[in-house]
């Protein structure tokens, strides 16, 4: 109990305030670019495990960030359809800090898994002949491992903050899903030290990453400058395109949300831009590195083609 009121046990997500005409249209949208993120990064998942030729350290990094955006989309978005279609319809405080949770987690997992991606292709382009020796198998799956371990860690810190907030009133959260600083302010306590404190942890878990991957990619188009001939340095700048793409979706919606500024009536904004973040970044992930990589358009028509023809068979 705090100040005579009621701890709440379930909170009412205010999603997206539109008319009920809108609201099917929003949900057909959002049904159609879920199945899309569903539908793009199963197909990778499966070219990599099917494919002998894509069983290489980009690849096998490539599918664990297939799986965290999955992962992304569906905590967030059937939630966000079912609250197109009953606004009213309560979540409750364990699915509120569960969904949270779970969204930190797969968020700071894909940062740690660019990092991860950045190095490997570092090490492709500045040190090509000893890439096998040096992103073996081993360090493969220590890298990947660490990712998710070091991504949970950091999230169930946020978690240990959140749990002793008292909420008393008022129970609606003005997002579409339960983003922790939304939740925050809706505590019936002093928070302006953890809003300082998960900000703090934001701009740290984002600008130290980031600043990894920019010195890789530094090191990397120094060496790509120092390459004689033209398609050399076409084929070693197609090898890092897709990744830079990715990491330019990824980090810069992040960015903007946690660490842009934060005067004038920016909070609507914000909302789109996660919803950017959490449903077109998944989506576009898989056709980033589709469209832009020939190793896997032809690993799909290779695929294709022996499934056509086991058909006709």
């Amino acid at each position: 109990m705090m100040n005579n009121h009621t701890l709440l046990k379930e909170f009412i997500l205010m999603g997206f305030p539109v008319g009920p005409d809108i609201r099917m249209f929003l949900l057909g949208l959002f049904s159609l670019l879920y199945a899309f993120t569903l539908v793009g990064n199963g197909v990778i998942l499966r070219l990599i495990c099917l494919e002998t030729q894509l069983h290489t350290p980009m690849y096998f990094f490539l599918s664990h960030l297939a799986l965290v955006d999955i992962s992304y989309a569906c905590n967030t978005v059937p939630q966000m359809l079912a609250n197109l279609m009953d606004p009213v319809k309560p979540i409750s405080y364990a699915g509120c800090i569960t969904q949270t949770f779970l969204f930190l987690a797969f968020a700071l997992t894909e940062c740690l898994l660019l990092v991860v991606m950045s190095y490997d292709r570092y090490v492709a382009i500045c040190h090509p002949l000893r890439y096998s020796v040096i992103m073996n198998w081993r360090v493969c799956i220590i890298l990947s491992m660490s990712s998710w371990a070091v991504g949970f860690l950091l999230a169930s810190a946020d978690l240990i903050l959140l749990l002793p907030l008292p909420f008393c009133g008022p129970q609606k959260i003005n997002h579409f899903f339960c983003e922790i600083l939304a939740i925050v302010k809706l505590a019936c306590a002093d928070t302006y030290v953890l809003e300082i404190l998960v900000l703090v942890g934001a701009t740290s878990v984002l600008v130290g990453p980031l600043s990894s991957i920019v010195i890789s990619y530094m090191r990397i188009i120094w060496a790509v400058l120092r390459i004689q001939s033209r398609e050399g340095r076409q084929k070693a700048f197609s090898t890092c395109s897709s990744h830079l793409c990715v990491v330019g979706l990824f980090y810069g919606t992040a960015i903007i949300m946690y660490i842009g500024p934060k005067h004038g009536n920016s909070k609507g904004q914000k909302k789109y831009l996660l919803l950017f973040h959490s449903l077109f970044n998944p989506m576009l992930n898989p056709l980033i590195y589709s469209l832009r990589n020939n190793e896997v358009k032809d690993a799909l028509k290779r695929v294709l083609c022996r499934e056509r023809y086991v058909c006709l068979v």
